[in-house]
C-alpha cells in the first residue's frame, strides 16, 4: 500500500514537472523581442505555419530552448551523481574542479586553435574535466578514495583552474576576450541546431546509464562498510559514476560555458521532493535542472531588453544564496 502511494506520488510529480517544462518552453517560444501568438507557435511546431514567424520559432528560439533543457538536465544529473558518490549535498561539478577543468581546456582550445569545429568542443571540455577529475582522484587516493578528501582537493583544483582560465584569457588575443568572457559566464545565446547535434547524444547515453547505476548509489548511501558487505565494488563503481558525471558536465560546459549552481540546486530540491531513492532523484533532478535553466534564460531575454543577459548570471545569483542557506542549515543540524 505504501509502495503504491509512493509510486503514485512520484508519477504525479514527474508528470507535473514535465508539464511545467512544456509550458515554459511554449512561453519561451512565444515571448521575446518579437512576440509570437501561441497559435502560431503551435502551428510552427506541427509544420503548418508558413508565416515569417516560423523562422523565428524554428531557427532561433527552438534550438535555444532545446539546448536549455538538455544542458539543465545534464548539469543536474552530473550534480546528483557527485552528491551520491561523495555523500554530501553540497557537492557539485563547480566545487570539485570538473567544470573548472572543462573551462580551462575549452578556453585554451578557443585561444590557440583557429578555424575549429563546434563538434570538437564537447570532447575538449570532457577531456579537460577528465584531467581535473583524475588529478583529484589520484591525490585523494589513500587505500581507496575518501569522499571528504575528494571535496577538499576538488575545491583546491577548482581554484587553480579558475586562475589558469584567467591567465589564458588575458594572455590570448584581445579580439577573443569578449567571446571567451561571454562563454565563461554561461550563455545559450546564439545556440543553433549544430550545437544540439553535438550535445544530445551525450545526454541520451549518459543519463540512462546513470539510472542503471542508481541502485549502486542507494547502497553506497548506507556507508562504505555496509556497501562492501552487500557486495558493492565500491572503488570501481565510484570511478564509473564519476566518469558519467564528468561526461555530462563536460558536454554541457562545452556548449554553454560555466553555468554554475544547477548541479547543486537541482539534486537538493529533488531530494526534498522524492526522498533518497537515486533513480527518482536522477529523473526529477533532470527535470528541475531543465526548469531552472529555462527560467534563467527567459529572465535573461526578457528582463533587460534589448540586452540578452547570459543565463549563468541568473543561476549564479540564485545559487550563491542557496549555497549559503545549505551551509547555514547544515551548521544548525
Amino acid at each position: 500500500m505504501l509502495k503504491a502511494r509512493i509510486a503514485k506520488h512520484s508519477f504525479l510529480l514527474f508528470l507535473g514537472l514535465t508539464c511545467l517544462v512544456a509550458a515554459l518552453s511554449l512561453l519561451s517560444l512565444s515571448v521575446g523581442g518579437v512576440s509570437v501568438p501561441l497559435k502560431e507557435v503551435l502551428a510552427s511546431l506541427t509544420g503548418r505555419n508558413a508565416e515569417a514567424s516560423n523562422l523565428i520559432i524554428m531557427q532561433f528560439r527552438l534550438p535555444r530552448i532545446v539546448a536549455a533543457i538538455l544542458i539543465g538536465a545534464a548539469l543536474a544529473v552530473a550534480g546528483a551523481l557527485l552528491q551520491g558518490v561523495i555523500r554530501n549535498p553540497l557537492a557539485s561539478p563547480d566545487l570539485l574542479g570538473v567544470t573548472g577543468g572543462a573551462s580551462v581546456a575549452v578556453v585554451a582550445f578557443m585561444t590557440f586553435v583557429t578555424g575549429y569545429s563546434i563538434h570538437w568542443v564537447p570532447f575538449i571540455a570532457i577531456g579537460g574535466a577528465l584531467v581535473a577529475t583524475t588529478i583529484n582522484y589520484v591525490f585523494a587516493w589513500k587505500k581507496g578514495v575518501s569522499p571528504f578528501r575528494l571535496v577538499l582537493i576538488g575545491i583546491g583544483i577548482s581554484t587553480a583552474m579558475g586562475a589558469l582560465t584567467t591567465f589564458l584569457l588575458i594572455s590570448g588575443p584581445a579580439y577573443l576576450a569578449a567571446q571567451v568572457l561571454n562563454w565563461m559566464t554561461g550563455s545559450i545565446y546564439g545556440t543553433n541546431w549544430s550545437y544540439i547535434e553535438v550535445l544530445w547524444p551525450w545526454v541520451a547515453v549518459f543519463i540512462p546509464l546513470s539510472l542503471l547505476l542508481a541502485k549502486e548509489l542507494n547502497v553506497q548511501s548506507l556507508g562504505e562498510d555496509v556497501a562492501r558487505g552487500l557486495g558493492s565494488r565500491l572503488q570501481l563503481s565510484r570511478m564509473i559514476l564519476l566518469f558519467y558525471s564528468v561526461a555530462l558536465a563536460g558536454a554541457a560546459v562545452g556548449v554553454a560555458g560555466t553555468i554554475s549552481f544547477i548541479g547543486l540546486m537541482a539534486p537538493h530540491i529533488a531530494r526534498m521532493l522524492v526522498g533518497n531513492s537515486y533513480k527518482l532523484i536522477i529523473l526529477v533532478s533532470a527535470l528541475i535542472g531543465a526548469i531552472i535553466l529555462l527560467l534563467a534564460d527567459l529572465a535573461g531575454r526578457m528582463l533587460f531588453q534589448p540586452l540578452d543577459v547570459p543565463a549563468g548570471v541568473f543561476t549564479a545569483g540564485i545559487g550563491a544564496p542557496f549555497f549559503m542557506y545549505l551551509l547555514f542549515k547544515r551548521k544548525k543540524i
